[in-house]
């Protein structure tokens, strides 16, 4: 249900009601039962599940493809250290 905000003309309070959305607008005051009128407000919303960029896009890198864990990596042992020079502790004579 829509959350709106309120101004009593009168005493100059602030307030917040949660209303349908098909509901009347409230017309009199809490406090000194004067005359309100309905604050313009963003709405707020929040979508849930999949499909959505805060639950699917978002995890994504920019070439499209998910990160790994931290810590894991998708190559095998033998993989990455086939990529790595091994080094030798004497140097290389030119």
């Amino acid at each position: 249900m829509p959350l709106y905000e309120y101004e009593c003309a009168r005493c100059g309070h602030t307030f917040e009601a949660v209303q349908k959305a098909g509901a009347a607008p409230l017309k009199k005051c809490p406090k000194c039962a004067g005359p309100l009128r309905k604050l313009p407000s963003a709405p707020a919303i929040h979508f849930k599940g999949s499909g959505w960029y805060v639950t699917d896009y978002a995890k994504k890198t920019s070439g499209g493809a998910e990160k790994p864990p931290a810590g894991k990596t998708t190559e095998s042992p033998a993989a990455s250290e086939a990529k790595e020079p091994k080094k030798s502790g004497a140097p290389k004579k030119p």
